[in-house]
C-alpha cells in the first residue's frame, strides 16, 4: 500500500510542476511589450533634449510632466521631480558599462542593501529596466566609492553618493516613473 502512495504523491507531483512550467511559459510569452520595452518615440532616442546653456543643472526641457525621475545618460545627472513640475533634487552620478535607452519607464524593483556585479556592497538599489540581460538601477556604494568602469565587464548600475542615493531612494517607489534622455 506504501508503493502506490508514493507513486500516488509522485505522479501528483510531476504534473503540478507541468502544469506550474507550462503557465509560466504562457505568461513569458503573453508579456505586453510595454512592460518589456521603453515607451521612447523615434525621435527621443536620436535627439538630446533641450539643455539651458546658462543653468546647466537645470531640468531639461521636453523631459516629461508630472512626478518623475530624469535621468540624463550623456550629462551623468539625475533630477527628483514633483507632481508640478519642480525638480526638488539633481546630482551627478557614475555610470556603469551598459546605458539604457532613452524613454519612459518605471521603477521594478528596489533592494536595501546587495553585493554589485563588479562586487562592491552597494546600498538603496533602485532597478528601472534590462538591457540584454543586464539589470539598470541607481545605487550607492557603502563606502561610497565610485565604480570603476571595466567595458568588457557588463555593468548597469548607476553610482550616486550616499547621500543622493538616499534621497532617490525616498523618492522612487515601485511604480515611479524613470525618463532616460540623452
Amino acid at each position: 500500500m506504501a508503493g502506490s502512495s508514493s507513486t500516488f504523491v509522485a505522479a501528483l507531483t510531476a504534473a503540478a510542476f507541468a502544469t506550474v512550467g507550462f503557465l509560466a511559459f504562457q505568461a513569458s510569452a503573453n508579456v505586453p511589450a510595454d512592460l518589456t520595452e521603453p515607451q521612447a518615440s523615434a525621435s527621443s532616442t536620436t535627439t538630446r533634449a533641450p539643455r539651458d546653456t546658462r543653468n546647466p543643472t537645470a531640468l531639461p526641457a521636453r523631459s516629461g510632466t508630472g512626478a518623475r525621475v530624469v535621468y540624463s545618460v550623456d550629462d551623468d545627472r539625475v533630477w527628483l521631480v514633483t507632481e508640478d513640475g519642480r525638480p526638488t533634487h539633481t546630482f551627478q552620478v557614475t555610470p556603469g558599462s551598459v546605458d539604457p535607452l532613452p524613454g519612459t519607464y518605471a521603477v521594478t524593483s528596489r533592494s536595501g542593501a546587495v553585493t554589485g556585479t563588479d562586487g562592491t556592497p552597494i546600498e538603496h538599489v533602485v532597478r528601472f529596466t534590462n538591457v540584454k540581460g543586464v539589470s539598470i538601477g541607481f545605487s550607492a556604494a557603502v563606502d561610497g566609492s565610485a565604480p570603476v568602469v571595466d567595458p568588457i565587464r557588463k555593468t548597469g548600475g548607476i553610482r550616486a553618493s550616499r547621500a543622493d542615493a538616499n534621497a532617490l531612494w525616498k523618492f522612487a517607489t515601485i511604480g515611479q516613473r524613470v525618463v532616460v534622455i540623452r
